[in-house]
């Protein structure tokens, strides 16, 4: 029995501590990586792809580009795009026929100038890509389970004991000896694999509080959505419109994308591709092999300029993506 209580102790001794390695690397801080550039990457580390076009939606229906009504549908009313993220909804429009909000939105989410902003993110270390920490969240859950399965076992191993070697030859019970490394092992697997899960490293979590901070007072629609979510739009029936398009689940065999107001990791992989191949369901780009998310034909470019100063027109297109997003 002493042989084995010291295997215990080493096999989730082990694992405990290659297990918080390997996770706290994993959220490890990038140089330079530490700050917030713009709205649409705080939005993207608040609620994912789709806070970043809600954000965009709400700045364009705030200034009279888009007109949204009842029963969610989508009106352009001047062709005119600040940003990338604002050229990919006005793509996205142009490819959904029927001008149905939730489509708009879902499209617009898997446009490039939306995914490389969470790329962006990950690159700089402020947040996981949904595949990265699976194996790890895999890891901590079956340490903890194991753990969990292991105290009935040493409970029976130590009556087995008690009762072939006899009272006054038991010595200390088996299940005293590794009680506290399997409460240790359950204890810090089932901790490692949430903290796995986290799509928001400790930076990004750490640069998200400074902006907050920075921009508590916020006033223009975009800021306002990365910041709190639909809850954060003072127009009523905007709010109303988009909150109801966010509830409705996606076709085609995607997975329903729900509004959430925190920044839980189903918010992040049910469109982020961060990366992912042909076969996803990421791309959407219907012509031209432009890899653009809902363009349609033709040949209008959005350039790679970030920030307000550029604006793009309305033609429908497949629209060059080059280049990164911002607003301020």
């Amino acid at each position: 029995m002493t042989l084995l209580a010291i295997l215990v102790y080493l096999a989730v001794g082990t694992s405990s501590i290659a297990l918080i390695v390997r996770v706290s690397a994993s959220h490890r801080h990038h140089p330079g990586g530490g700050r917030i550039h713009d709205v649409y990457e705080a939005a993207f580390l608040s609620g994912g792809p789709a806070r970043v076009v809600d954000a965009a939606l709400a700045a364009m229906h705030a200034d009279g580009r888009l007109a949204i009504g009842g029963p969610g549908i989508v009106a352009l009313r001047h062709p005119l795009a600040h940003d990338l993220v604002e050229r990919t909804v006005l793509d996205a429009l142009a490819a959904a026929p029927t001008g149905a909000l939730h489509q708009l939105r879902l499209t617009a989410m898997r446009g490039p100038a939306v995914q490389e902003i969470g790329d962006g993110l990950a690159a700089r270390g402020l947040i996981v890509p949904p595949a990265q920490n699976r194996g790890l969240a895999v890891w901590g859950g079956a340490q903890g389970l194991l753990c969990v399965l292991a105290l009935p076992l040493s409970f029976a191993l130590t009556i087995i004991s008690f009762v072939a070697a006899g009272p006054a030859e038991s010595g200390t019970p088996f299940i005293a000896i590794v009680l506290p490394a399997l409460i240790a092992g359950l204890v810090i697997g089932f901790m490692m694999a949430g903290r796995a899960r986290r799509r928001i490293s400790t930076p990004g979590r750490n640069a998200l509080r400074s902006y907050q901070a920075e921009f508590a007072v916020a006033h223009t629609p975009a800021r306002l959505v990365a910041i709190h979510g639909l809850r954060g739009i003072p127009d009523p029936a905007l709010r109303a419109q988009l909150t109801a398009a966010a509830r409705v689940p996606a076709r085609g065999g995607g997975r329903s994308v729900p509004y959430r107001s925190d920044s839980s990791s189903s918010d992040f992989a049910a469109v982020w591709c961060a990366g992912a191949g042909p076969g996803s369901g990421c791309g959407g780009s219907s012509g031209g092999g432009s890899g653009c998310g809902g363009s349609s034909g033709g040949g209008s470019s959005c350039g790679g300029s970030s920030g307000g100063g550029s604006s793009c027109s309305s033609s429908s297109g497949g629209s060059s993506c080059g280049g990164g997003s911002s607003s301020s």
